[in-house]
């Protein structure tokens, strides 16, 4: 900056009728395009591609950057650490300091019983929670056995039912004995019933 203002210093009139004391001074003029100048025909056609990056090269300045961003948050908090714990410790040398820390202990006092007081309500409310979860187990549990037992029952009465039908089927064995009963015990299905459900008319078995 300082050689830019030498080259802006007084330099001499052109001409000897120039008057004499302070007049306008020449700034020097870099030959430079603005932005809205064409660019040259030379560089018409120029694409500016950026430079290629290496993807491993990448991958590395990554983690080098994260690296050092970490190690410089870890410095920034020890050091912000040590300069709170340093004005904690002037700020209890002053005259009060034993007014600050009396107030400090009451604190800390009604903190740790705080503390015990919500220890013993989380304490208590665990052990209902363990209690109540403990009973709806048990009740489930009491539930799914009076079902399995209602199932085993109703499967009992089945089977039992089935057996018991079993005895009327009509099997290869006693085949030719239901037909000779048949024969001897004729039943007249063809009827017909009123709407109270009566007969009123039966055909003769031929």
């Amino acid at each position: 900056m300082l050689r830019a203002l030498w080259r802006c210093r007084r330099v001499p009139a052109l001409s000897p009728a120039a008057p004499p004391g302070p007049g306008p001074r020449i700034v020097p003029a870099r030959g430079r395009k603005t932005r809205h100048d064409p660019p040259a025909k030379s560089k018409a056609a120029r694409l500016k591609v950026p430079p290629p990056v290496d993807p491993e090269e990448l991958v590395v300045v990554t983690e080098r950057y994260r690296q050092h961003r970490l190690v410089l948050g870890a410095l920034r908090a020890e050091f912000r650490a040590e300069v709170l714990q340093k004005k904690r410790e002037a700020l209890l040398s002053l005259e009060d300091s034993a007014r600050l820390l009396e107030e400090h202990q009451r604190l800390m006092a009604w903190n740790e019983e705080e503390n015990a007081r919500q220890r013993a309500r989380r304490e208590e409310r665990l052990r209902k929670e363990e209690e109540e979860q403990r009973r709806q187990k048990l009740k489930a549990a009491e539930t799914q056995a009076r079902k399995r037992e209602a199932f085993l029952k109703e499967r009992e009465k089945e089977v039992l039912r089935l057996q018991e039908e079993a005895k009327t089927f009509i099997t290869l064995e006693n085949l030719d004995a239901r037909i000779e009963e048949c024969l001897d015990n004729p039943h007249n299905h063809n009827f017909a019933i009123d709407k109270e459900g009566r007969i009123v008319k039966r055909t003769v078995l031929s």
